[in-house]
């Protein structure tokens, strides 16, 4: 027997809270972008991003979630997500995932973004470029009508053809009053598989792209995942809704 994916569509109202979640949470990525420079650790960052969002009469979204115990996963170099602030010194030449929730009103935003530390190699920013490039390939699929699978094959397609290694253990998700709803949103897959999209669903839509093997491993800390063979890994996500026309953007400034 097949079990049915029920994917919670959210009404105008419910959308319009989570565009104001995701407005806190790309105005904390917005602020801690101007503040990562060689010498900050990952803590005074995290410490940054909570007192933004408390700023905001939000909530931090990761903080305690599952256990997790800081408001923002920071994931450096070969760290792929899920990355535990604490007292790593960043320096030239990294580059670094800073992925944050936030919660206004009972409603979750989610984004992420991955920021050079000072000049960073040529390699590591042709990384970026096409991990971005990835997301909004993505992006550019969650219309109404199309499959979700549609979405997943643009994210794979661009960053294969650059030749990176796009994760397959972690996905993007559907969100809404839970962090992670119905549907998983693979970052690969086939055109015109999986669910058909309407109007009102909510997605997070987060590549995780490798500079190398698409494998990944969890660390004995029990969160943070990093690369299997020790080579970068860049991360950038939105939170979007169908709508009957263009992709929705919720978690911008």
């Amino acid at each position: 027997m097949r079990i049915r994916t029920v994917i919670i569509i959210k009404n105008k109202e419910e959308i319009e809270i989570m565009r104001r979640a995701g407005k806190v949470v790309a105005g904390a990525l917005k602020k801690v972008g101007k503040s990562i420079k060689p010498g900050i650790t990952t803590r005074e960052i995290d410490k940054i991003v909570e007192d933004y969002i408390l700023s905001q009469d939000a909530i931090p979204g990761f903080k305690n979630y599952n256990g997790f115990p800081a408001s923002t996963c920071i994931s450096v170099n070969d760290e792929v997500v899920h990355g535990i602030p604490g007292q790593k010194v960043l320096v030239e030449g990294d580059i670094v995932s800073i992925d944050i929730g936030s919660i206004v009103q009972g409603f979750y935003g989610d984004s992420a973004e991955t920021f050079p530390v000072g000049k960073i190699s040529q390699d590591k920013v042709d990384l970026l470029k096409t991990t971005k490039k990835s997301l909004f390939a993505g992006i550019d699929k969650a219309r109404k009508g199309n499959k979700l699978g549609d979405i997943s094959a643009a994210v794979q397609q661009v960053a294969e053809i650059g030749g990176y290694g796009v994760v397959r253990q972690l996905v993007g998700h559907g969100i809404g009053r839970e962090m992670h709803e119905e549907p998983q949103v693979p970052n690969f897959g086939a055109p015109s598989d999986g669910p058909v999209l309407d109007k009102g669903m909510v997605l997070a839509i987060e590549p995780m792209v490798n500079m190398g093997t698409h494998e990944v491993k969890t660390l004995p800390d029990g969160w943070t995942v990093v690369t299997a063979d020790g080579l970068p890994s860049a991360h950038f996500e939105h939170t979007i809704a169908i709508t009957d026309g263009e992709p929705d953007i919720l978690s911008l400034v």
